[in-house]
């Protein structure tokens, strides 16, 4: 792979970009907007997805060589340390590397099931143990393992599941009926989430948990799954090891799932039968057995914070954020293993540090505290903003906001700008203004149903209170049609997420990153020199919360 760091590149990404105009009609001064430029982007994102950094993972040389380089930079731009007199936040985790001793083994009376490791079947555990291993657990097909008094709805009614292995779908009962959870409108709810079901199958007491893998309904394919399960797994530390966790959680494929099914002589139409409301599980008469050896260390990663202190109300915190991380070195796919993480989520990084130089240049300073977040962990599961939530720098009820960035928009200026979860806050109406002087609107996420408001780590701020505004690329290309986006896209999803094929590349369009992170800008501009803290909306189940 080319090391990209190179003057010739930054010239080309900027000359895409010199023309692209500036719909900004903020009275901000123009000096802090235009400190926002393709240029600086293209020359952070660099330095982050080269191969030196390999692939910025927690624990690994790459995470210290982007603690140094974020630390040297904010210390360029000028800021304070975050936390206190350091920029960085300790996180302490617990790698585990789990490798399966053989192959899953599904026996029922008329014979056996072996299934293949990354192939047919993935599986890990969160228990800080040298092995953790199922033998002979009973398997019950559990629907969407979903336990949710509000929506009238328990896949465990009148289930003991104590020592058994469940197995159940991805996504939630709305993905497939508009009358069931959020379905009117196609958004997953936390429900869906392979988390939760991971989550609720240790509160049942489960010894196992397997989620069949679909790729609509999980809105990514077996390979996003089978990279992000092949490499040491992270989570935060726990006074118990984790002991709580089921011992074994992993996905099946389809096809897999099916040939369980056929084995235990049930009809795999009973998982259109766990769609609909009343459905029981079903006792699938068979058992399966896994062992996994694991190597486990205990240490410590960063989460970076750096601080522009506010004129008047320094006690009140504005907060923009963007992971770090992304996968490290991995398995090899076509000789290549480094998985760069170039706009996952370097980009958002580069759109960090982009707007604590705006914000450094600005001719008077905000009247609220600014805190620059570069946070740890997010593709572990979001491990860097749950710490922070848990642990604050700045207290919870003293936070106005938090702006999030991960994955920037590539392919050039749009017409709008996705915001994910929108309808949830008051942060929608700063956005709706902030687009507005661009010449540009507001659109929802164009699949909610993927349950994307879970996905970054604005969902743990907004879990503690915490308004969260969560933008996503627009999808009307300004200077081509209107598939060029979408296309854009999803040609980063098939071809580049999760994989070592996210690398910087010399044919994006940065203007549109440029004209996002100025938008981001604005509405933070706005924010810091009010008096007034956003809240959330009817009907945002955060609400309680603030």
């Amino acid at each position: 792979m080319k090391n990209l760091r190179n003057l010739l590149l930054f010239s080309t990404l900027a000359a895409a970009a010199c023309n692209s105009g500036n719909r900004q009609t903020s009275a901000e001064d123009s000096t802090a907007i235009k400190a926002i430029d393709s240029a600086a982007l293209a020359q952070d994102i660099s330095v982050l997805a080269s191969d030196e950094f390999q692939g910025r993972k927690p624990f690994t040389i790459g995470e210290d060589k982007t603690l140094e380089y974020l630390t040297k930079r904010f210390k360029e731009i000028g800021l304070q340390p975050g936390n206190d007199t350091s920029f960085l936040q300790e996180v302490p985790m617990v790698e585990i590397r789990s490798v399966p001793e053989g192959d899953l083994r599904i026996a029922g009376k008329t014979g056996e099931l072996k299934l293949t490791y990354l192939d047919q079947y993935v599986a890990g555990t969160k228990r800080v143990q040298d092995r953790v291993a199922i033998d002979k657990s009973e398997m019950v097909f559990a629907g969407f393992g979903i336990v949710a008094p509000e929506y009238n709805w328990n896949d465990y009614a009148n289930l003991d599941v104590k020592g058994k292995t469940v197995v159940v779908m991805v996504n939630d009962p709305g993905f497939y009926d508009s009358t069931l959870f959020k379905g009117k409108t196609r958004t997953m709810t936390y429900y869906g989430r392979w988390t939760y079901k991971f989550e609720e199958a240790a509160r049942q007491g489960a010894a196992g948990i397997l989620i069949i893998h679909d790729v609509l309904p999980a809105s990514y394919g077996w390979p996003v799954v089978r990279s992000g399960w092949s490499k040491p797994k992270l989570d935060l530390q726990t006074a118990d090891n984790n002991m709580s966790r089921a011992a074994i959680e992993g996905w099946l494929t389809q096809e897999s799932a099916k040939k369980l099914f056929q084995l235990a002589g049930v009809p795999d139409s009973v998982m259109d039968q766990a769609k609909h409301p009343g459905f029981k599980a079903v006792p699938l008469g068979v058992t399966a057995s896994l062992a996994l050896k694991n190597k486990t260390r205990k240490s410590v990663s960063h989460n970076v914070a750096a601080l522009l202190p506010g004129s008047e109300r320094k006690n009140e915190y504005i907060i923009y954020s963007a992971h770090w991380d992304h996968l490290g070195i991995g398995e090899a796919v076509r000789g290549d293993s480094i998985y760069n993480g170039a706009l996952d989520n370097a980009s958002g990084v580069a759109g960090l540090l982009q707007l604590a130089t705006a914000f450094s240049k600005l001719k008077e300073a905000p009247k609220r505290s600014i805190l620059f977040l570069a946070l740890t962990g997010e593709e572990q599961g979001l491990l860097g903003s749950e710490y922070y939530a848990a642990h604050p720098i700045f207290p919870v009820k003293s936070t106005v906001a938090d702006i999030n960035m991960d994955v920037l928009n590539f392919f050039g200026r749009t017409k709008d700008i996705t915001i994910i979860g929108k309808g949830q806050s008051d942060l929608d109406d700063y956005a709706a203004k902030a687009a507005e002087k661009q010449g540009r609107y507001l659109v929802p996420e164009a699949n909610p149903s993927g349950g994307w408001f879970f996905r970054s780590d604005h969902f743990n701020f907004a879990k503690v209170g915490i308004p969260a505004l969560y933008p996503g690329s627009g999808t009307k290309s300004l200077a081509h049609d209107s598939l060029w986006a979408p296309d854009h896209a999803a040609a980063y999803g098939r071809d580049h997420y999760h994989s070592p094929f996210d690398q910087m590349d010399p044919s994006w369009e940065l203007s549109g990153m440029v004209e996002d992170v100025r938008f981001l800008f604005d509405v933070g501009v706005t924010l810091s020199n009010e008096d007034k803290f956003p809240q959330w909306k009817e009907g945002s189940e955060f609400k309680s919360k603030r």
